[in-house]
């Protein structure tokens, strides 16, 4: 096994709770928190080294995290979701389940038979049963006025469907919102103009074909196999990870009708969903460059963990694989303790370098500047913070200045230092 830090220094440590996404903007870290009560935190980092947060916005149930966060100016758009989405969409086939048992076994199957069978923790049982009853209609996203960081005042809530939001992207005029929508399976997009933050509007929808049922499509997939995870725009192109349906490139010259352009779809055989698509913004070795990054999920053995991927975009029409990179189970002595493979780069690039956040395997560094052979040039895995057996890296970001923002998903958030 290499070592856990090669070419960055670890320069402040807060033992936050755990994490879905950080943004940095403005000397600021914004953090949004997988698990209620905690929902989203302001940091000052204005001295790197010595991280003070100012605020948490606190939730007041537990049927909602807000784990997702961006800003732009003095805007601050959360995203609202079901807590233990899928655990509750799982538990919604108890019935169904425990029918199936007692006719093959004579009797109704015990709290744990029953949670093997939904592959949820049995603990939790009596939380997804009163969740079901109560129903779910939370789901959407909250714009904040974060002029005061110390008092940020609520300007909208905007309820969506289903589950609600998860990740999305925002500029200085549009949120470009993943969520669950009425009459469509899975995550579509959902534009909202930002114009007056106080009243968002629609602007515009773009799905896949097969997901609008309500309109007559009928999905060519199982589940929720397909779906928006999130855009990322440049320019008058969006770039979407579409989960297990690969990429896609959507233009969106005109913003009230998103179109498709381009389509890359690697599964099968790779075995991991695609979290994130974003296109590099300058040109590397003479190429018109996208990069891609699947999020690991339960690791099965033999197969490759979830790694990152390189493409040509210059005809999205025609797009093109050039290069992937994986991580050896060998970098980390975490491996087998909670997730290892890959989870999410920091959403913008300056340099041909991507900081990775890579579950057990920590912050993974590396340089596309060779886009057919990408190099891996630093790392730090976080030794696990008190009660936890391997850390989780879970997002990260990168500031002006060129520190990097690392955060756990369970607990911890470290400010880097690159020494490369």
């Amino acid at each position: 096994m290499t070592s856990l830090v090669h070419g960055i220094d670890r320069i402040a440590h807060l033992d936050l709770v755990g994490g879905g996404q950080v943004y940095v903007h403005d000397g600021y870290a914004y953090v949004g928190h997988m698990k209620p009560p905690h929902g989203t935190s302001i940091i000052d980092v204005r001295d790197p080294l010595k991280p003070r947060v100012v605020s948490t916005l606190m939730l007041d149930n537990d049927r909602s995290h807000t784990h997702k966060v961006r800003v732009v100016g003095n805007i601050m758009v959360v995203n609202v979701e079901q807590n233990d989405r899928h655990a509750v969409r799982r538990a919604a086939r108890i019935p169904e389940v425990t029918q199936t048992f007692r006719q093959g076994h004579g009797r109704d199957p015990s709290e744990a038979e029953l949670a093997a069978l939904l592959n949820v923790q049995a603990e939790m049982l009596p939380t997804l049963r009163r969740r079901l009853v109560e129903g779910y209609g939370d789901g959407g996203f909250k714009v904040y006025d974060v002029s005061d960081k110390a008092n940020p005042k609520e300007l909208a809530y905007v309820r969506t469907h289903g589950f609600g939001t998860h990740r999305f992207d925002l500029d200085a005029r549009y949120a470009y919102i993943s969520t669950e929508m009425e009459g469509y399976v899975g995550n579509i997009l959902v534009i909202y103009d930002l114009a007056d933050p106080t009243r968002p509007q629609e602007v515009s929808r773009w799905w896949m074909p097969g997901q609008h049922v309500a309109g007559g499509e009928t999905p060519t997939w199982s589940g929720y196999s397909h779906r928006l995870h999130h855009t990322l725009r440049h320019g008058d192109e969006l770039y979407a990870a579409v989960w297990y349906a690969g990429c896609r490139i959507i233009d969106v010259k005109d913003i009230t009708k998103p179109t498709t352009i381009g389509a890359f779809d690697y599964h099968p055989p790779f075995p991991e969903p695609t979290h994130t698509f974003m296109r590099v913004p300058f040109p590397v070795a003479g190429r018109t460059l996208a990069v891609a990054v699947d999020e690991e999920h339960a690791h099965t053995p033999g197969q490759l963990h979830g790694g990152l991927w390189v493409f040509d975009v210059a005809d999205p029409a025609n797009i093109q694989h050039v290069g992937m990179w994986h991580l050896s189970e060998r970098a980390s002595p975490f491996v087998e303790h909670g997730r290892f493979g890959a989870h999410q780069f920091q959403e913008h690039m300056k340099d041909t370098r991507l900081y990775t956040a890579w579950f057990a395997g920590g912050l993974r560094v590396v340089d596309i500047a060779d886009p057919t052979t990408p190099e891996e040039i630093a790392w730090y895995v976080p030794e696990p913070c008190a009660g936890a057996k391997a850390p989780q890296s879970n997002d990260v970001d990168v500031d002006d200045q060129g520190l990097v923002y690392l955060l756990d998903r369970d607990v911890g958030f470290d400010i880097l230092e690159p020494k490369i």
